[in-house]
């Protein structure tokens, strides 16, 4: 491995624990800045969500249920060719629930992601969330 495909790796992590973090903060710009505009999303709604605007606008609505959220990534399978590249992160998401109150909802889940590099950097080009399992809880 070359210290360039070393770089590319840390800067695939640096991205996704940025999307990670910046969802939990509700730092929507810097969430933004994860992605490619003509991105494609899949698993998270029950159509592919294509473009960065209506992600972000599907990712605003669905955090207005929530009164918290963490999203912790296991390690991070990557492989890159050139300027692209595909990561797969194991994701456990842990949602606190406005309603009920003291409700949460746990996601056990995969994320199988592909990059583009940019002028700006590495940026997700599609993105789609495998569901492994989920737990309801209430208050």
């Amino acid at each position: 491995m070359n210290d360039r495909t070393l770089a590319d790796r840390f800067a695939l992590q640096d991205v996704m624990a940025t999307y990670a973090a910046s969802v939990d903060e509700r730092d929507l710009d810097r969430y933004r800045s994860c992605f490619a505009d003509d991105v494609e999303v899949v698993g998270f709604a029950r159509e592919t969500i294509r473009g960065a605007d209506a992600w972000m606008a599907f990712v605003a609505k669905a955090l207005d249920g929530f009164t918290a959220t963490q999203h912790l990534l296991g390690l991070q399978r990557a492989t890159v060719a050139g300027d692209t590249a595909h990561a797969r992160t194991d994701v456990q998401a842990h949602h606190f629930m406005k309603v009920p109150v003291g409700s949460t909802f746990t996601l056990w889940a995969t994320y199988e992601t592909d990059f583009v590099r940019t002028g700006g950097g590495w940026r997700i080009k599609r993105h789609e969330l495998v569901t492994r399992g989920s737990q309801r809880s209430a208050p």
